[in-house]
């Protein structure tokens, strides 16, 4: 799947925001082709994931066997936040995600998005607010953000991710862990498909409620003991071995696949990079070895040091350490020697589906690269 994001050269903005509603076309439609059918040639398609944490945009156009990224837009607005201790989305973290989100609608009028679906994950599901934000969204915005069950979220997180499963092992466990919520899949053998990317083979999940920001907001993220570390380790194990007592037998032959900004994280470290770079992130592959070796190098850092670090920065430095401790506990339950780091997930698997529906991989006519 190529990978092209730029942010200049705009094209021409639409006026009419409802053609951004969640998984809609707009208003002037997609292409047709003589007989009926779909011809992807001048279809724009855009993927939202407003999650705890992040928002999240990618707008694509398909090519012969996936998709070309056109524009991309991805910001730490922190949704969740305090959302623990007061089971409400406060106003100045409505505010950056309204903020956000407007830069998301810009991004899709000026790239002329013919189809979109826009997301909203565990903060929204479990805010006692969450409906009023979803209406100032509508109000303030003009888009409709759609709040996905977690059986979703963790299905198209499965689509997005499975181009990276070996083809060779038996399959994967596939985590990702997010804000306020983590997902566990547990993969078969990928179903290749004669076109576009390959189906997953879903033979059982999980939804656990502990994700970066509420394990932090729990138990702090700044200064982080091995003892504070081990007992988040500990809490989030509680969830995860339900799941492994039903679903944790034969994993010889399966291999671990992380999606998350935790695992990008780990990823950057091992590899020293001076600044961030998601071609080298994404599909590298670490073994169990070096993993914990990483895991070591973070606990050892003071939040200053992580600060510094120029793949965790001020906006990750008091979330990296409760991810590892989500991560372990995954790693505890499931102890594959390998480990693949997808910097993909969600928003791939939005697009992925939307173009099967619209069977742009479909001959004839289907898209070109």
């Amino acid at each position: 799947m190529a990978d092209e994001v730029r942010a200049t050269g705009l094209g021409p903005a639409s006026a009419d925001p409802k053609g951004l509603r969640r998984g809609r076309r707009s208003p002037y439609g997609l292409p047709g082709r003589p007989g009926g059918g779909f011809d992807a040639s001048g279809a724009t398609y855009a993927a939202l994931d407003l999650g705890t944490n992040n928002c999240r945009l990618l707008v694509a156009r398909p090519t012969r066997d996936g998709f070309r990224v056109i524009d991309a837009f991805s910001r730490i607005i922190r949704l969740g936040e305090g959302i623990t201790s007061s089971g409400r989305l406060s106003d100045a973290a409505m505010a950056r995600a309204v903020d956000a989100l407007r830069v998301c609608r810009g991004k899709m009028r000026n790239r002329g998005v013919t189809r979109a679906r826009l997301i909203a994950t565990e903060a929204c599901r479990s805010a006692a607010n969450g409906q009023g934000f979803l209406d100032l969204v509508r109000e303030e915005v003009g888009i409709e953000l759609e709040v996905v069950d977690r059986e979703t979220e963790a299905r198209l997180a499965a689509t997005g991710c499975t181009p990276l499963v070996d083809p060779a092992s038996s399959g994967v466990i596939l985590f990702d862990i997010g804000g306020g919520s983590s997902e566990l899949v547990r993969l078969g053998r990928t179903v290749p498909t004669a076109h576009g990317p390959p189906h997953p083979e879903i033979d059982a999940w999980v939804s656990i409620p502990m994700g970066v920001v509420t394990l932090a907001e729990r138990h702090g993220g700044v200064d982080v003991s091995r003892e504070t570390f081990a007992t988040m380790i500990d809490e989030v194990y509680e969830y995860v071995h339900h799941f492994v007592a039903k679903h944790g037998g034969g994993i010889e032959g399966l291999h671990l696949l992380g999606t998350s900004g935790t695992v990008t994280t780990i990823a950057g470290v091992y590899l020293e990079l001076p600044r961030y770079e998601r071609r080298r992130v994404d599909g590298c592959w670490m073994s169990d070895t070096q993993v914990s070796g990483v895991v070591e190098r973070l606990l050892a850092m003071s939040y200053q040091d992580r600060v510094a670090n120029p793949c965790i920065g001020a906006e990750r430095a008091d979330l990296v350490l409760a991810g590892c401790a989500i991560l372990e506990a995954i790693r505890r339950a499931f102890p594959c020697e390998r480990l693949r780091i997808a910097d993909r997930g969600l928003r791939e698997g939005m697009l992925v589906q939307m173009m099967r529906e619209d069977q742009v991989w479909s001959a004839p006519g289907r898209a070109s690269s």
